[in-house]
């Protein structure tokens, strides 16, 4: 290689140092060691039950995971029957930092699925048996056990092997592995035996074990048993049923929560927790969560789906697209008796029984949500603050879904800027002679809610909503409207509310009907010839009562804001030209209707370009021209700074 030339090396890195920082930042809650190495278990359990259907040698005994107690030599055993390890598999999936062996079965179980001829499918589907629960993703969690022992062993046989393996290390950069005589190792599966450093004893007692198996893992497909001593019986503590499957009655809020945490990865509480069993034509269970807090990557366009869908307890897809896009912030699962259990994620997701339980769930979802406004309105108002902006997309995407949503939906208006009013609630305070629903679209509510084109409004005491988000442009563009009221927004075309009488304690606005004067005619014919191209027309406006000029749509033309967007994503052939609207009764406006004709005609033009380029400021635009702006800026205050003082 030349000299010049680049040469690519590998990062080096002290594992020993990698895994003590691992071990000691990842987690904070010892605790969690044992909850890790019981999901590894039911997960070694479910990829035997899952190479059984096509191997039927390899059938089982029923599965179980039992943790051991022994006192006398200071260790706590995990042991579970399940498809134990190959020498190559341990030195891959344990010797290997973040590679996890269930990330890796999922890739290949989903290249089998989407690969295998469809003659073989029914075949198979009959011989799979249930309960695909695979748990961990990340390849991290073997490592906990490293927080509670000096040194760990693992003891395995895999499935239908005649050899056997004990893995060892001591955390600190490195292991080994060794032959283990058949009749030292499991019949199949693993058996890891941790050896408790001196500040881990606490977990050699059966209660504090007992303890944390009921809070975090009793939701596990696998039982877990407990042997309290050397040659104690085994006593179970939990019964390896998927939650879902239980009743109502029989299913703690606890275990509802921290089933949640594990399906989402979310560590708060949920703030809507939907069980249910549908029946009829079509069978399926649904376990539903809306979480407590907003994840982080709700807006993330290559945002996977948080569903997973199992057909009668079979892992078939964790990814699943079961909800719609307005939905995607539920997770939940779903477990189908009648969907067929070996064919492809895409064959599925075609078929019409999969269209009708996707349509089921988001009827079902979308009932329980408007229960929860009509009886809980407190904790809906969190469920909105956290995904309105997601629900609203759902006006958009699904029309017929409108009703519903319209029903949920909760506003910020310019009388109720702290939000939460409804559309109901709107139209009963419509005022004498208003016909329409009017909206202010914009990017920051605060913003939106010091606009000047709501002036005019508030001053006849019209309530207007106040939209900042990207999705209300195309929604309100589609809807038809509410309780028989259109949409109209306050920004497009003329204000059209001159027939709406004014509130009292406003009446010293100018009659907005009133005609300008001739000095103010000949002011708007100059502005329109100074602006030339930047307008399409300059006029007197009847939404502006304390503002001197506003910008507006053409009565024709899209809404500002919808414009905007349809621009910044390459949506737009041309843009089209605003309109000033003016406030006659301003009095900036009269004092330079009252320079029209004067000398100084450069003072005029840079006026009237400030008055645009103002405009433009209040609705979060730039000015036309930064440069010009800033020159104009400066002779005015330059010739404001010369004149005498009065």
């Amino acid at each position: 290689m030349s000299e010049g030339a680049g040469q690519t090396q590998a990062f080096q890195a002290d594992v020993a140092k990698l895994l003590h920082l691992m071990v000691h930042s990842v987690y904070s809650d010892r605790d969690i060691f044992l909850r890790e190495l019981l999901s590894n278990a039911a997960d070694a359990c479910e990829k035997l039950r899952y190479d059984a259907l096509k191997d039927p040698a390899l059938a089982a005994a029923p599965f179980v995971i039992r943790i051991g107690i022994d006192k006398a030599a200071q260790t706590l055993s995990i042991e579970d029957n399940g498809i134990g390890m190959t020498r190559e598999e341990l030195a891959d999936q344990l010797g290997t930092i973040a590679r996890s062996g269930t990330r890796a079965f999922l890739d290949r179980l989903g290249a089998q699925g989407e690969g295998a001829p469809e003659e073989n499918q029914a075949e198979e589907s009959q011989n799979r048996a249930p309960g695909l629960d695979l748990i961990g993703q990340f390849g991290i969690g073997f490592y906990s056990a490293f927080m509670v022992a000096d040194h760990v062993d693992v003891l395995t046989r895999r499935a239908g092997s005649q050899e056997a393996f004990i893995w060892r290390s001591d955390g600190k950069g490195a292991f080994s592995i060794a032959p283990l005589p058949l009749d030292e190792a499991p019949a199949h599966g693993a058996r890891v035996v941790l050896h408790l450093n001196e500040a881990s004893k606490d977990y050699l007692e059966a209660g504090r074990i007992e303890r944390i198996v009921r809070e975090h893992s009793s939701a596990l497909a696998a039982p877990i048993e407990l042997v309290e001593s050397e040659g104690a019986e085994p006593r179970r503590l939990t019964d390896g049923v998927a939650l879902w499957t239980k009743p109502k009655s029989a299913i703690t809020e606890h275990e509802y929560t921290e089933f949640y945490r594990d399906l989402g990865g979310q560590f708060d509480e949920p703030a809507l927790t939907v069980h249910w069993r549908a029946e009829g034509r079509h069978e399926y269970t649904v376990l539903a969560f809306i979480p407590g807090s907003r994840p982080f990557d709700l807006f993330d366009p290559a945002r996977q789906g948080r569903a997973k869908l199992y057909v009668r307890h079979v892992l078939i897809s964790d990814d699943a697209d079961v909800l719609p896009r307005w939905l995607r912030f539920v997770r939940l699962v779903v477990d189908s008796a009648d969907l067929p259990l070996n064919v492809s994620r895409e064959m599925i997701q075609e078929s019409p029984l999969f269209a009708a339980i996707k349509k089921g769930v988001a009827n079902r979802l979308l009932q329980e949500l408007t229960k929860l406004a009509e009886h809980e309105p407190e904790k809906f108002a969190r469920v909105w603050e956290h995904f309105g902006a997601v629900l609203k997309e759902g006006l958009y995407e699904e029309p017929e879904k409108r009703d519903a949503l319209f029903s949920l939906a909760r506003f910020a208006t310019s009388t109720h800027p702290e939000g939460g009013r409804t559309l109901k609630d709107y139209v009963a305070g419509l005022q004498p002679n208003q016909t329409a629903i009017y909206y202010l679209l914009g990017d920051d509510l605060k913003r939106l809610g010091s606009s000047p084109q709501l002036e005019g409004f508030r001053a006849r005491g019209i309530e207007v909503l106040l939209l900042p988000d990207p999705i209300d442009a195309f929604w309100v563009a589609t809807a038809v409207g509410f309780d028989g009221k259109p949409y109209k927004s306050v920004t497009q075309g003329a204000a059209d509310i001159k027939s709406i009488p004014l509130q009292k304690e406003e009446g010293a606005e100018k009659p907005a009907d009133e005609p300008p004067a001739a000095g103010l005619a000949t002011l708007f014919v100059l502005m329109k010839q100074t602006l030339g191209e930047a307008v399409e027309d300059v006029r007197a406006s009847d939404r502006l009562s304390e503002s001197p000029a506003c910008l507006v749509a053409s009565d024709h033309g899209p809404d500002r804001r919808l414009e905007r967007l349809l621009a910044d994503h390459g949506q737009l052939g041309a843009s089209t030209k605003p309109v000033l609207e003016v406030n006659p009764a301003h009095p900036l406006i009269l004092a330079l209707a009252a320079l029209v004709g004067a000398p100084d005609k450069q003072k005029v033009e840079d006026i009237i370009w400030l008055l645009f380029d103002e405009a433009r400021l209040v609705e979060g635009e730039k000015p036309a021209d930064a440069s010009d702006f800033a020159a104009r800026l400066t002779r005015v205050l330059f010739g404001a700074a010369s004149q005498p003082a009065a």
